[in-house]
Parts: structure tokens; C-alpha cells; sequence
């Protein structure tokens, strides 16, 4: 049984991971620890676990060997360096850290301590993703020449996210950081690393953090991504267009189901749009976690699209932040700050 303590429920899925770990065979909470001590307490004595007040005591406890970070974004390079140097394995949610430098910095320290790491990018496992691959690896759509994913709520108008999602210092941004990873590792995932980034925010409900995001991804051959997110739009889908030289791909325009049309099936395929069935859901994250703790293997494309979702989540802030297109081969260039 691998013993498994939460350190923080600041974030809105800390209790879906928690429920994750209790429902699977292979672990168990053991114990708690909170930035905020009377929420700790709270959800320790609702589990019957301990709970410390000291994330250093927990740390130094030998039958707790893993946790489940969902601290604020701003502690998470603190946090996981020091549960890696104590020699737990490590599952966060997104993001890894707010810079490339801190990133780094966490996925170091992983690797010399041994320790496994995985962080939550759920929709890699949805199976409209891994249908959306394969239609890309037939090469069904041509040279890819533009990626759009949209993905946004309307928490920020409804008013049911916590406060605590529109602290700057806390968060590292509003909507574009938390909801937009989603669509900027698929987008990543597409289309790779892009050259560029520009980067728009909207403060539709006077936040500190923006709740009304766009960023585009230039890349050199042409192709362009489109990244959106919100916290403003009650009836917004989950949206994902793929476009190419040879064909386009549509899902979530409303329904959750993939249309395509492409010229690579034979003239007659090409004069209508088809139905696209779904790829069956891979393993969750955290049974992916679990897996590379029993069998020591390492999560090594979980980890590399992580660490560039950072890169994309940075230089979106840089370009925010000067008004202008931030390269990725600048990051890390100002006051040896950042790196790749």
C-alpha cells in the first residue's frame, strides 16, 4: 500500500484527487498537512488522519512515502523540492510551477532524489485526444496550419470559485493559467513548441487576475495557435478546431463528438463532413502516478509537456506584461531569472 499524505486543499480538485486515492487499491491517506492549519485540521479529522502543522515533520515521517500537492501555485517549487529531498513521490496539479526557472528547479531535484513525478494534465487521457492523434499520425488533415481550443466557465460571473483563484501572488494569473492549460498543452501537443507567443488579457469583472484570456502560438513554418480561456461565459464548449492543407477537424461546436473533412479519403469523402468515433479514455493521472511508483518507470512525456505548459504560461505573462511578442528562446535571458 503506498501511504499518501495531501499537503494543502487551496485548490478547487484537491478533494476529486483525494477521493481518486482512496478509491484506488494500491493507496491510502495517511495524513495532512494545510497552509491554512484550521482547513488542515477540518479534512484530517472528517478522514481520521493526522494532521501537522509542520509540512517539514511530515516530510521527515518514514511511513508516509508520496503526496498530492494542491498548495497555491506560488508554493509549489518550495513545497516539491523539499518532499523530493525527503523522498516522497510526487503528484500535483497543474501547474508544475509559474516560471521555467522554478520548474526546473522542482524536476531537478526529482530526478536526483528518485522520486516520481506526475502532474495532472487530464484531458491527455480523454479519448477525443486520442482519437484526435491518430487522425493527425494518418496524416488526414495535411500539414497542420492552425490549432484553436477554447476552453471557459463562468465562475468569475456566477461567483462560485473561491476568492482565493483571483490572487495574483497566489495563483501566477486568473483565467489563462488555471483553466487555459488545458487547451495550451493540447495545443502543444498538436502542433509542438511554438517560436512565439502574444498574449491578450480581459478583466471583464475588475479581478486582480484576468478572467478573459487569448494567446497565440507562432510558429515558423506559418502555423499559428489559438489559446482562449475565461472565467466569464456560462455557456461556452469546450472547443477544439484543427486545420490543415488537406483537411479540417471540429470538436465540441457544440457536441462532444469529432467531425471531419478531409481530401486524403478519395473525392467523395471529401464533399461531406464524417463522424469521428472516440478513442476509449486512457488511465487517469493519478492511476498513471501509481503505476510508475509500482513499476519505477518514469512519466517522461507527462513531465516534458508540464515543463513546457510553464514555458507557454510564462512568456503568455511576459507578453501581457510588455505588450509584445515574447520569444521562448528569451526566456531566461533577463537577469539569468529563468532558463530553459
Amino acid at each position: 500500500m503506498i501511504r499518501v499524505a495531501m499537503l494543502s486543499f487551496w485548490h478547487v480538485h484537491a478533494k476529486d484527487y483525494a477521493k481518486q486515492i482512496n478509491e484506488h487499491p494500491d493507496t491510502e491517506i495517511v495524513a495532512i498537512w494545510d497552509e491554512i492549519g484550521e482547513r488542515g485540521r477540518k479534512e484530517a479529522e472528517a478522514r481520521g488522519v493526522r494532521f501537522f502543522e509542520s509540512l517539514d515533520e511530515l516530510l521527515a515521517q518514514p511511513d508516509i512515502d508520496a503526496v498530492v500537492v494542491d498548495t497555491p501555485s506560488n508554493m509549489h517549487r518550495d513545497v516539491m523540492v523539499k518532499a523530493a529531498n525527503a523522498g516522497k513521490h510526487i503528484f500535483t496539479e497543474k501547474v508544475l510551477a509559474t516560471t521555467i526557472r522554478e520548474a526546473n528547479e522542482i524536476v531537478a531535484a526529482v530526478e536526483k532524489a528518485g522520486v516520481k513525478l506526475t502532474v495532472s494534465l487530464p484531458r491527455l487521457n480523454d479519448g477525443y485526444t486520442l482519437a484526435i492523434q491518430e487522425v493527425l499520425e494518418q496524416g488526414l488533415l495535411g500539414e497542420l496550419t492552425l490549432v484553436r481550443a477554447r476552453l471557459s466557465h463562468g465562475g468569475a460571473v456566477a461567483n462560485w470559485l473561491p476568492a482565493h483563484f483571483y490572487n495574483l501572488e497566489q495563483t501566477g494569473g486568473g483565467a489563462l493559467i488555471d483553466l487555459g492549460c488545458h487547451p495550451m498543452y493540447l495545443t502543444r501537443l498538436f502542433l509542438g513548441l511554438p517560436e512565439s507567443v502574444t498574449a491578450s488579457y480581459g478583466y471583464v469583472t475588475g479581478k486582480e487576475v484576468e478572467d478573459n484570456a487569448v494567446a497565440v502560438l507562432r510558429y515558423p513554418n506559418g502555423a499559428l495557435g489559438v489559446v482562449e480561456a475565461g472565467f466569464v461565459n456560462k455557456f461556452s464548449p469546450f472547443t477544439l478546431e484543427l486545420h490543415g492543407t488537406e483537411g479540417s477537424l471540429l470538436f465540441g461546436t457544440p457536441d462532444n463528438r469529432i467531425v471531419l473533412r478531409t481530401s486524403k479519403l478519395g473525392e467523395e469523402a471529401s464533399k461531406t463532413w464524417s463522424v469521428k468515433e472516440l478513442a476509449a479514455n486512457r488511465s487517469t493521472a493519478i492511476q498513471q502516478w501509481v503505476g510508475h511508483i509500482r513499476n519505477n518507470t518514469v512519466a517522461t512525456e507527462n513531465i516534458a509537456l508540464a515543463l513546457d505548459l510553464t514555458k507557454l504560461m510564462e512568456a503568455s505573462n511576459l507578453s501581457v506584461q510588455s505588450e509584445q511578442s515574447v520569444k521562448l528562446s528569451e526566456l531566461g535571458q533577463e537577469d539569468g531569472a529563468r532558463w530553459l
